[in-house]
C-alpha cells in the first residue's frame, strides 16, 4: 500500500469517527433533525478532524498531521 493511500484512509477513518461522534451527540442532546443533523455532524467533523499530508524528503515519503488541538506539524513516519 503507498503513502498516499495511508493518508487517504487516515484522513477517511479519522472524518468517520468524528462524524458518527457528533451525529451521536447532536441526536441524543440537541433537537436537530432531518437534514440538519448530518449536515451540522458533517461541518462539526470536518472542524475537528486531524489534517493528513505526504511531503516527499530525501529519505523517502514523510506523513505529517496537523489537527487543532496539537501545537505545530507531527510527523507520522
Amino acid at each position: 500500500m503507498s503513502v498516499s493511500t495511508k493518508t487517504i484512509l487516515l484522513q477517511f477513518a479519522s472524518f468517520a469517527i468524528l462524524f458518527l461522534l457528533c451525529r451521536l451527540a447532536l441526536a441524543t442532546f440537541t433537537q436537530l433533525s432531518g437534514f440538519w443533523l448530518p449536515a451540522a455532524s458533517a461541518v462539526a467533523a470536518t472542524i475537528l478532524a486531524p489534517q493528513f499530508k505526504v511531503f516527499k524528503t530525501d529519505q523517502g515519503d514523510k506523513i505529517c498531521m496537523r489537527w487543532i488541538f496539537l501545537k505545530g506539524v507531527k510527523v507520522l513516519n
